[in-house]
């Protein structure tokens, strides 16, 4: 991570610890809904969860090089930069590399991060692992198929699940409800 990127991560989270974000009117029965229906009618999608063994050679082919580095190796974006933190549509939140759905519209909620962040995830669709590289113990999360790094998870999220799935913007694609 790049000296400016840390140091504006650093006093996104700085602003924002302690402060308990609002749900953006979700509500608990949001988040009981299938995620499948939020899925377009005809989206054409692959819900396998088998690890895909595909080189770094042909991730840097498909993928933009900021996305491929926030992914593959680790990077953050800087926070207020992702369209996606904004975004409001009903749809599914999928990893930009391999499309794997994470996450729901009924999961986003506006944590004033800077970054998309989400209450909970598609349950079985993320892995995570402990991280140390800001000097600190997080717990950082990444797509189960393809093991692109998607950001990080905190306890400091809105009922009722009070966790704050932060999210790399450029980890994610968009695939609204309705076109």
């Amino acid at each position: 991570m790049h000296k400016r990127q840390f140091l504006l991560t650093a006093m996104a989270l700085l602003l924002t610890s302690g402060r308990r974000a609002r749900a953006a009117g979700a509500g608990e029965n949001a988040l009981q809904t299938s995620w499948q229906d939020f899925l377009p009618p005809k989206a054409e999608i692959s819900l396998s969860l088998t690890p895909l063994k595909k080189p770094a050679k042909e991730w840097r082919k498909e993928l933009p090089a900021d996305s491929y580095a926030v992914l593959f190796q680790e990077s953050t974006e800087a926070p207020f930069t992702s369209p996606l933190d904004k975004e409001k549509r009903a749809g599914v939140f999928l990893c930009r590399a391999c499309r794997l759905p994470l996450f729901t519209s009924a999961m986003k909620f506006d944590s004033g991060t800077g970054w998309p962040s989400f209450t909970t995830h598609i349950p079985g669709h993320l892995g995570k692992k402990k991280d140390f590289k800001a000097f600190f113990l997080r717990t950082e999360y990444h797509c189960v198929r393809c093991g692109g790094h998607q950001g990080h998870v905190f306890d400091d999220g809105p009922a009722p699940t009070r966790e704050r799935w932060c999210n790399n913007g450029l980890a994610l694609a968009f695939l609204p409800r309705e076109a």
